[in-house]
């Protein structure tokens, strides 16, 4: 533990298991006080006990948001009251993956994934900011994804909603940067945690073939990414989208 967070307060949505996991446990480790957001209450409090084992600071906040403004709004201040009224850092990671084809894509789906993937983190950030501000500064992270700018043939409304993380990260360091928000955005490629019950080649490692990488990626990798930008070491950082995605978006390798 390096204490990179040491006295800072974090607010990390869909906390509960992958990505959010991994950055719920990597910012307790590095002195954080860390509010896991999440829907399932078991797995959440599942987290919240493996940073209190460790001697980290955490608490579970119960919280499903549908993209309503309201839903954003209480688990802002319900956030603020657990963390002893103050955010210092939000992460916008919760999200959802339908991926039908786009003619089989129905307008409820369309919408769940828009209510889900951007307009609950848009009013959410928008209710966590102004407090930021009046306590001097602070940091938002967006999670972007891989397929906002490298087209595949699934899942276009869901990478598209990614896409419109990614431009909200730029637009919001331009509205907040001068009153000392910083906003960036992580881009993963494939990432997910290895089940020994697996068999058959994962889609995942099909996806990642031609990558300096050559496979997916541990949730892990996307946690540090996470620390450094929620980090004074980043304090130079703003409106950046940083790829932790095996080189999928910017690099092919010729196989031999």
């Amino acid at each position: 533990m390096s204490n990179r967070l040491h006295h800072k307060s974090a607010l990390v949505t869909g906390a509960t298991s992958n990505i959010g996991r991994a950055i719920a446990l990597a910012f307790a480790a590095e002195g954080a006080h860390v509010a896991v957001s999440g829907r399932s209450r078991e797995r959440g409090e599942e987290v919240v006990a493996a940073i209190r084992a460790v001697g980290g600071k955490a608490d579970f906040l119960p919280s499903d948001l549908d993209g309503s403004a309201p839903a954003s709004r209480a688990l802002a201040d319900e956030a603020a009251r657990a963390l002893g009224g103050r955010i210092d850092i939000l992460i916008n990671n919760a999200g959802i993956y339908p991926s039908p084809s786009t003619p089989d894509t129905d307008e409820e789906t369309f919408d769940r994934i828009y209510a889900v993937n951007v307009k609950a983190p848009f009013f959410l950030t928008a209710a966590v900011i102004p407090a930021m501000i009046e306590h001097g500064g602070g940091t938002v992270i967006n999670l972007g994804s891989w397929i906002a700018r490298l087209g595949i043939p699934i899942g276009a409304v869901y990478g598209s909603s990614k896409g419109a993380m990614e431009s909200l990260t730029r637009a919001w360091a331009a509205e907040f940067g001068p009153q000392g928000i910083r906003v960036n955005a992580i881009s993963p490629g494939v990432v997910r945690t290895p089940n020994p019950a697996e068999t058959g080649v994962h889609p995942g490692d099909i996806m990642m073939k031609g990558t300096p990488a050559g496979s997916f990626g541990l949730p892990d990798a996307i946690a540090q990414a996470a620390v450094y930008l929620a980090s004074d070491e980043a304090s130079f950082v703003h409106g950046t989208v940083l790829d932790v995605d095996g080189g999928r978006t910017g690099v092919a390798v010729i196989a031999p």
